[in-house]
């Protein structure tokens, strides 16, 4: 028996050593389409406008990427939907500005993993100057929709079936 669990913990050990190492940064894939609603300010106000038009705006693109399959799809889709976002947000503040296209984005961090800098092709709703906290998602490959979901289900906790196994034997 101690010679199964030497043996198993050999094994262990080479299975983690084969796990790659995260490098701290890691890139959204290269087919993505980021969506970001930029405040006018950090006042209480501006962010409360903000969310509401995020709320708005939600189903709009909800249903948009639902029905995009293929990167093509959601590009021609999001287009569709322009006239029917500036339509919304114009409903809540007549100072805004929509661009769908390349933009830049800060650094970010989504559940611990930081994402690096730079431009993206994107929706961005900027409400006045846009010198506020912003709120951010990925719509293609839709994390914005699983974000949406994670009020309803737990996060999901990966683990090596090995470790399992070791468990056992405690």
């Amino acid at each position: 028996m101690k010679k199964a669990i030497i043996v198993l913990f050999i094994l262990v050990l080479i299975l983690l050593s084969q796990v790659p190492k995260s490098e701290g940064n890691v890139v959204i894939p290269e087919e993505a389409i980021r969506y970001r609603i930029i405040a006018n300010s950090n006042t209480d106000a501006d962010q409360m406008l903000k969310q509401e038009i995020k709320t708005a705006v939600d189903p709009l693109i909800n249903q948009t990427m639902v029905e995009s399959k293929t990167i093509t799809e959601a590009r021609e889709n999001i287009q569709k939907i322009m006239p029917n976002i500036a339509n919304t947000v114009g409903k809540y503040t007549p100072d805004y500005k929509i661009n769908y296209g390349n933009n830049f984005f800060p650094v970010k961090e989504y559940k611990g993993v930081s994402y690096p800098a730079g431009n993206y092709e994107s929706l961005v709703i900027t409400l006045g100057q846009g010198l506020g906290d912003n709120w951010w998602c990925v719509l293609f490959p839709p994390l914005c929709l699983l974000e949406a979901e994670d009020n309803k289900i737990d996060d999901v906790n990966y683990s090596l079936w090995v470790k399992k196994i070791i468990a056992n034997f405690n």
